[in-house]
């Protein structure tokens, strides 16, 4: 068995401008220690047990772009972030992972992802399976406000506790909220459900719920298991893996785009990374990050300025250095067709495309080697 090692260089704007990522091998499951699984010569991560599981965060949508917070709120992916999702999915394709399922949100940022990753690892016959119960959290009263005009309100220390702690939720939405989301026709059937408000804990739950009676299953039948997703839903999931204490997970933050992956034991517990260490890009995980640690520690802290940075005026999801990862990627893997771009005609708008008050929407890279 042997594998091919190619590691991130370098990093335009807030992306990896580079196809090079993590070493992973391939391997037919033999183990005798674990439970008799076959694998029906599917390649994989792991090369320990048949239990393997990786993580992406959807594509840059419009309000990610605008610096808003989001919530349950159905902004579709730029054209940026069709790009994102395709460069994740061929960093996927290279990797020779094949995946049996996926599981994603009712929103369309992540739903899209999907779709695109798929497309891009040749992979659209798998089933997707779709709930509310991996939404995003709803940020509540702050859901369309602009992240750093929040800061400057409230205060760095404030913001952060009710983006990344675990118990501190926003002020809660009422109905009248224009992004209420009991008005969108998708939730009709359980509008008693909808939160006016979470913190990551209440996401936990339901998200916690979902983990324990339908992806954990599956991912012990040995099926390799790709969850699309939303950053603290992931986060939320991430912490239940890795039994992440309340009091630190607030330090832990996702980049959006680049796959996670995780090799498993047979109780759902990270096997350590092949170098003993835990990832370098936030210091908390027993995962290999499809893209390179380094990389993701500078989109991180990139993505940490964004927010909380007051001296920085400019929005750092756009510019000249933004333009040249777009052209390169573009050179890399080509543009997309328009079924790939699959981006919706009011996209630049500033509800995000979704018309305002009704919530409803507008029509309009490793490789394995012998």
């Amino acid at each position: 068995m042997t594998s091919i090692l190619i590691t991130t260089e370098k990093v335009i704007g807030r992306r990896i401008l580079t196809s090079n990522v993590i070493s992973l091998q391939r391997y037919r499951y033999k183990s005798s220690t674990a439970s008799p699984i076959v694998k029906s010569g599917y390649e994989t991560l792991n090369c320990d047990t048949p239990y393997n599981l990786v993580f992406l965060r959807h594509g840059q949508s419009t309000w990610n772009r605008d610096n808003r917070f989001i919530g349950w709120t159905d902004t579709p992916l730029t054209e940026d972030g069709v790009l994102e999702a395709r460069v994740a999915g061929q960093m996927l394709e290279k990797s020779g992972v094949l995946f049996d399922e996926v599981h994603t949100s009712l929103l369309r940022r992540s739903i899209r992802t999907t779709n695109l990753v798929l497309m891009e690892t040749g992979q659209e016959y798998i089933p997707v399976h779709k709930t509310w119960r991996l939404n995003e959290r709803n940020y509540g009263a702050l859901v369309g406000k602009n992240k750093k005009e929040m800061v400057l309100k409230y205060g760095v220390e404030k913001i952060q506790s009710w983006r990344r702690s675990f118990n501190d939720p926003p002020p809660p939405q009422d109905e009248s909220h224009p992004y209420y989301p009991g008005k969108d026709p998708r939730y009709r059937h359980m509008i008693g459900k909808i939160p006016l408000s979470e913190s990551l804990e209440d996401t936990m739950k339901r998200a916690g719920l979902y983990w324990s009676e339908t992806i954990a299953p599956s991912i012990k039948s040995g099926k390799t298991v790709l969850i699309v997703g939303h950053e603290n839903n992931l986060r939320s999931i991430i912490k239940l893996v890795e039994n992440i204490p309340d009091d630190e997970i607030i330090n832990l933050s996702l980049p959006r785009a680049v796959p996670l992956a995780y090799r498993l034991d047979e109780n759902l517990k990270p096997i350590p990374r092949k170098d003993g260490k835990l990832d370098e890009a936030t210091g908390f995980l027993n995962a290999e990050w499809i893209g390179g640690d380094k990389a993701v520690k500078t989109i991180l802290a990139r993505d940490d300025k964004q927010v909380y940075d007051t001296t920085i005026t400019q929005n750092l999801e756009l510019g000249s250095n933004v333009e040249t990862w777009r052209n390169w990627m573009e050179f890399l893997i080509g543009k997309g067709s328009p079924e790939m771009l699959a981006k919706s005609a009011h996209s630049e708008m500033e509800d995000g495309g979704i018309e305002r008050g009704k919530g409803i929407p507008m029509k309009g890279v490793p490789k394995f080697v012998k």
